[in-house]
């Protein structure tokens, strides 16, 4: 039997994520998940690939806002509220998307800015916007936040388990940042669940998920290594790009809480198209 084991939030784009019991589904992911973004002076979205200290700063939910606090100085926070003050617009970038957004406030970026060591702002998104997930891949013209690509990640405990057994050292599981994973399944199951349900929703699995630098990216450290990148290389593999997790869409509405048993309903693999 498959069960649910872990659920995670990123609040804030490429920042620290949130380990949750329950999870609420969206009409773009987890309640949440990626709403909130770092730019730069270009408007283009930040991320760890090319600031690894915004691994420092951690998010956690408050009653009135997020709370971020910067774990490489002490006592060193801030409140953002779920509600932006401003009500300025602007266009931002991610990847090759473009969508609007809401500043947040012009202490927000600044605080921020003084943090990383680098002009930036940070950025709202609204229910009105709408940012579309590749058409090649979508069932439905499915939006998504702020996420990469698509509203939610699955990972099986079993894989991790796998890759470490071929580690000197471990890698925990947040070095992958999924939203849901599961355990009592066979190393790389996600790679063929094509749909499933959990408490009543239907999720479908649409696109192997291709891996960056910030998997080797200690997330208590921003420290960089080669690891876990260079060894799975060598057995994870697809159209040139080193593969783990299942990106998803999904079909319905609730909410999902670890302990919930994953049903699978279609098996097969999971293409890859060429970019």
């Amino acid at each position: 039997m498959l069960t649910v084991s872990e659920l995670y939030i990123y609040p804030i784009k490429s920042l620290g994520g949130i380990a949750v019991n329950s999870a609420i589904l969206t009409d773009r992911g987890f309640a949440y998940d990626r709403r909130w973004m770092l730019v730069d002076e270009n408007d283009r979205f930040l991320s760890q690939r090319e600031v690894s200290s915004m691994a420092l700063l951690k998010v956690a939910l408050s009653g009135e806002g997020l709370l971020v606090k910067n774990t490489a100085v002490a006592s060193t926070e801030y409140l953002v509220p779920f509600e932006p003050a401003n009500s300025e617009t602007i266009t931002v970038t991610v990847w090759s998307n473009h969508c609007r957004a809401q500043r947040v406030s012009e202490a927000a970026d600044a605080w921020f800015s003084e943090q990383l060591g680098l002009r930036c702002k940070l950025v709202y998104m609204t229910d009105s916007t709408r940012r579309y997930v590749d058409g090649r891949y979508a069932r439905n013209k499915e939006i998504t936040s702020f996420s990469d690509a698509y509203p939610l990640l699955l990972i099986g405990q079993a894989s991790l388990d796998d890759l470490n057994s071929r580690l000197e050292s471990p890698v925990p599981m947040n070095r992958f940042r999924p939203n849901i994973v599961f355990t009592g399944g066979t190393p790389f199951q996600e790679d063929s669940m094509k749909h499933f349900d959990i408490n009543g929703i239907s999720f479908f699995g649409v696109k192997p998920c291709s891996r960056c630098v910030i998997t080797t990216i200690d997330q208590q450290t921003a420290e960089k290594a080669k690891e876990p990148l260079k060894t799975l290389g060598t057995y994870r593999v697809k159209n040139k790009k080193i593969i783990f997790g299942q990106n998803l869409l999904f079909q319905g509405s609730g909410s999902i809480t670890i302990g919930d048993t994953v049903t699978i309903h279609e098996s097969g693999l999971v293409e890859l198209l060429p970019d």
